[in-house]
C-alpha cells in the first residue's frame, strides 16, 4: 500500500498541484500553517530525504527552488522557508513556507483552515508564478 502522496501522484487523491514535472510534484499542504504552505516531494516513493540517490535528491532540491521562487512571487513573505520534517507520512518531502519572521515556520501547531475556494486562489497564484 503506497503512502498517501504515492497516491495523490497516481491522481487517486486529488491536491492542490502548484507544479509538476515527470520527476517531482509540488502541492499546497492541506493543514497550512502558512497561506502557500506547499509540499515537494518525488513522485517515486522513497520513506528518508536522505534515502534518495543523489540523482533523485539533487533534482527534488532544484525542483523545490523553482518552486520557492513563484511562492515568493504569488504569497508576500520576506522569504520562503525551507523544512524537512515530519514522520506521519513514510515518503520524503520538503516543506516550503512562505514567512515574515522564524515563528511562521517553527509552530507547526498553529495551523490555518482554508476554504477550497482558499486553496485554488493560492494554487494558482503559485503556478502562475513558476
Amino acid at each position: 500500500m503506497g503512502s498517501i502522496f504515492t497516491k495523490i501522484v497516481a491522481g487517486e487523491i486529488p491536491a492542490y498541484k502548484v507544479a509538476e514535472d515527470e520527476n517531482f510534484l509540488a502541492f499546497l499542504d492541506i493543514f497550512p500553517v502558512a497561506k502557500g504552505h506547499t509540499l515537494v516531494i518525488p513522485k517515486k516513493e522513497v520513506d528518508y530525504l536522505f534515502d534518495l540517490d543523489n540523482e533523485l535528491y539533487a533534482g527534488l532540491q532544484l525542483f523545490a527552488k523553482k518552486v520557492a521562487s513563484g511562492l515568493k512571487n504569488a504569497i508576500p513573505c520576506k522569504k520562503v522557508g525551507v523544512l524537512v520534517l515530519g514522520l506521519e507520512v513514510p515518503h520524503a518531502h520538503i516543506h516550503l513556507i512562505p514567512m515574515q519572521d522564524e515563528s511562521d515556520v517553527l509552530n507547526f501547531s498553529k495551523k490555518l483552515s482554508l476554504s477550497e475556494a482558499e486553496f485554488e486562489e493560492i494554487r494558482d497564484k503559485i503556478s502562475n508564478n513558476i
